[in-house]
């Protein structure tokens, strides 16, 4: 398998439904960027709702360090898709990212199938998708690889190894996120696991030679463990979730990642 020589750490913020007002989200943007004044080599995103994005876009015009991104995206450029938004829309006011198969959007219906539409639909509109993984357990049979296999094998399914590179998956088990009831720890060790074993299945679909996707992880993120994901976990960034509604904590993180 071949891999990149990459410098740059990758950390997405994914906000969720969150802040509740424009001025709210325009005001959480802003003290971010001052966050980010000593930024150089780390690629950071940020992902608000859908409503926000076209505003924040303007600010970032002032920060060529924070590129945008968003939560969701649906198949195709048009249609009668009552309340849904393209990827061709996203890319046309800016976004280069969407985060794609996220648990909490599996949880309301979502599938393999579907995402694997997505995901091509994305690629076409020359979004970089971040596609997600994670089991909701681990087991003692080891189980849990063949869900992030199975999630993997459909989810890219179709999609020639020349693109393959353009994705960032990203590991989140559904068991370690802040908003799973009676939610445990994951490790740098788990995550390291994980990381071996998906690159693992990306070679042995898309050949050794191919250049593989990036990595990284998220599932309750915090600055008292991103230097030890970032380090011992295998992986070439993170996606925080609510530490990312929190400027100085993600900053925080960011600068972590900027000393490694």
């Amino acid at each position: 398998m071949q891999t990149r020589n990459r410098v740059k750490k990758i950390i997405i913020g994914n906000w969720k439904m969150n802040p509740i007002t424009l001025k709210d989200a325009e005001k959480l943007f802003r003290n971010i960027m001052k966050e980010l004044l000593g930024n150089k080599k780390t690629e950071i995103i940020v992902c608000p709702p859908f409503i926000y994005l076209e505003n924040i876009k303007k600010l970032s015009r002032s920060n060529q360090k924070v590129s945008l991104g968003a939560q969701d995206a649906f198949v195709g450029d048009v249609g009668p898709f009552t309340g849904e938004i393209s990827p061709e829309m996203l890319a046309n006011i800016g976004v280069k990212y969407v985060i794609l198969g996220h648990s909490e959007r599996r949880t309301l219906g979502e599938n393999n199938n579907s995402i694997n539409k997505k995901i091509k639909s994305a690629l076409a509109s020359g979004l970089v998708p971040v596609f997600c993984v994670g089991e909701n357990e681990r087991d003692g049979n080891h189980s849990y690889f063949n869900v992030v296999k199975e999630q993997i094998e459909i989810c890219l399914d179709g999609i020639s190894k020349n693109l393959i590179s353009k994705i960032i998956i990203a590991y989140e088990p559904v068991w370690a996120l802040s908003s799973t009831v009676n939610r445990k720890d994951a490790t740098p060790a788990d995550c390291l696991e994980m990381a071996i074993f998906i690159k693992k299945i990306l070679s042995d679909k898309f050949g050794v030679k191919t250049e593989l996707p990036r990595i990284i992880y998220g599932g309750s993120v915090t600055e008292r463990n991103a230097g030890e994901f970032l380090t011992n976990g295998g992986v070439d960034g993170l996606l925080p979730g609510q530490v990312s509604l929190d400027a100085k904590k993600f900053g925080g993180i960011v600068k972590i990642a900027e000393n490694l």
